[in-house]
């Protein structure tokens, strides 16, 4: 009866929210650490539950939940246009956080996922979308921008048009505070901005 009542309480979790945490478990279960990994063990055997990075797990077999194992994170670059629908490419999970982890790519289900480091002084623009019956962090228009600018990404023609008639004037001004003088050159260069006093303000 105990393994069941444990079972049902941890599915209940899964229901609230779509990742959890070893030590949410933990005190599902007692603190009883050693039965937690069994129990643990069993059910990402059957499939009841997938194992997303070290301690956390989640009842979705889905690599894009992985960004709320890097909290605080948002899903960006290339992934937060394609959310956006500003990219019809295929495009891997891309997470950018202000957590001290080791960058790079790993792969999650099969799939890579590659997390990028962002300090603290840059991370906003954020926005939850829903993405697969939960809502995500992601990045919004104008962030993915100078994310993608700030990192060295190229756009296409294609994207930064459709980019141009979407973003907002007023929070790229505002978001472009946090950034030096060069970088500020180079959205200008690229938007065009009329009103260079604008630019000098910021």
């Amino acid at each position: 009866m105990g393994k069941i009542k444990h079972l049902t309480k941890i599915q209940e979790l899964l229901t609230k929210t779509p990742v959890v945490h070893i030590s949410s478990i933990k005190r599902i279960m007692g603190e009883r650490g050693t039965y937690a990994y069994l129990l643990l063990n069993i059910m990402v055997k059957k499939r009841k539950l997938f194992r997303l990075t070290r301690g956390w797990y989640s009842s979705r077999e889905d690599p894009t939940l992985a960004v709320f194992c890097f909290k605080p994170a948002y899903l960006g670059l290339q992934e937060a246009l394609s959310i956006h629908n500003l990219w019809d490419q295929e495009t891997n999970t891309i997470i950018l956080t202000t957590k001290t982890i080791r960058e790079g790519r790993r792969s999650i289900f099969g799939k890579n996922v590659i997390v990028k480091r962002l300090s603290k002084n840059l991370f906003f623009g954020v926005e939850y979308k829903s993405y697969g019956g939960t809502y995500i962090p992601v990045s919004d228009i104008e962030k993915t921008f100078l994310d993608l600018l700030y990192f060295n990404q190229p756009i296409d023609g294609k994207t930064m048009k459709i980019i141009k008639k979407k973003y907002n004037h007023k929070k790229m001004d505002e978001y472009l505070r946090y950034y030096d003088k060069k970088m500020k050159q180079k959205v200008q260069n690229i938007m065009k901005y009329k009103n260079q006093k604008i630019l000098e303000k910021l």
